[in-house]
């Protein structure tokens, strides 16, 4: 978008302002654009950002006159950032786990765009390239979600609470379906409870595990859990914190819960002296792995 980093929300309300008022034409829609912005004359740059908010649902064309879609009526009624955060995390994959990723720490722009292809690898960035992740970036320090310092972003105020609510609010969303959608499972379950998190908060936890479970060694999504060593129940401060989660497989995840082992603050295994098995699968990746 146009503006500056910190002013894509005010661009966007400008354009759909205009939008709403004259149903421009192409040729209006860049003139205005031109003589808004007046470092901007490219026509086809100032299309790729029109085309962008038509792809994201703000705007469509009839007839060669641009109009608001029901999507940008909504945003313009409503005027608030919480339905603006809504549509754009609904329409641009990646978002709120890069949200997600922030809550553990300070990222460069090139961990910014690592984060997003490693989790969302559909995004189909070049690796040589940030320019997309810049974007996301901005789109998030326009709505008071992120800041800069130095070369490094970071969530503010507003972000933390963000992520802290979203990985309940967000939990009945779809998952984007991932290349071997048959395998996938988009809700954590053990026979002990069942329970939905944010499908983006799961695909986080996952890519940082780099979709394995670092007990058992299964590298298959959709056989493994997102796992809280501090529990969901006792401690919902900790169920957006990254450093609490594991990505267990549904075997390991039951015998975790079930109390046969834990793990501690610096992710050392500690065996339940009680939990005794035949099974040589729980032998080598439990027992024998205490401490």
């Amino acid at each position: 978008m146009f503006g500056g980093g910190t002013q894509y929300v005010e661009t966007l309300d400008a354009i759909l302002t205009f939008i709403e008022a004259y149903h421009p034409s192409t040729d209006a829609l860049v003139d205005w654009h031109r003589e808004r912005f007046r470092n901007v004359s490219s026509r086809d740059s100032i299309m790729r950002r029109v085309n962008y908010l038509q792809q994201v649902g703000f705007l469509h064309q009839e007839n060669d006159r641009w109009e608001l879609s029901q999507t940008g009526r909504e945003y313009v009624s409503d005027g608030d950032m919480a339905t603006l955060l809504r549509i754009m995390c609904t329409r641009n994959v990646g978002l709120r786990s890069l949200l997600y990723a922030l809550s553990a720490g300070p990222m460069t722009l090139s961990e910014v765009s690592a984060q997003q292809l490693d989790t969302h690898p559909a995004v189909g960035w070049s690796r040589e390239r940030t320019d997309m992740a810049k974007q996301r970036v901005n789109w998030l320090r326009s709505m008071g979600l992120v800041a800069q310092r130095t070369d490094e972003y970071v969530l503010t105020d507003e972000g933390r609470q963000f992520v802290e609510d979203a990985v309940v609010d967000w939990a009945d969303t779809d998952e984007s379906p991932p290349p071997n959608a048959e395998l996938r499972a988009g809700t954590y379950e053990t026979t002990v409870h069942a329970r939905t998190v944010d499908p983006e908060f799961r695909a986080t936890v996952l890519a940082r595990y780099d979709q394995t479970c670092p007990l058992s060694g299964v590298d298959q999504p959709g056989l493994l859990d997102v796992a809280h060593v501090l529990s969901w129940r006792d401690y919902p401060e900790h169920r957006a914190d990254l450093a609490n989660v594991l990505a267990l497989s549904k075997t390991h995840h039951a015998a975790f819960d079930r109390g046969l082992f834990t793990i501690d603050r610096d992710y050392r295994l500690h065996v339940n002296p009680s939990f005794e098995t035949e099974s040589d699968l729980l032998q080598r990746t439990i027992i024998e792995r205490a401490g």
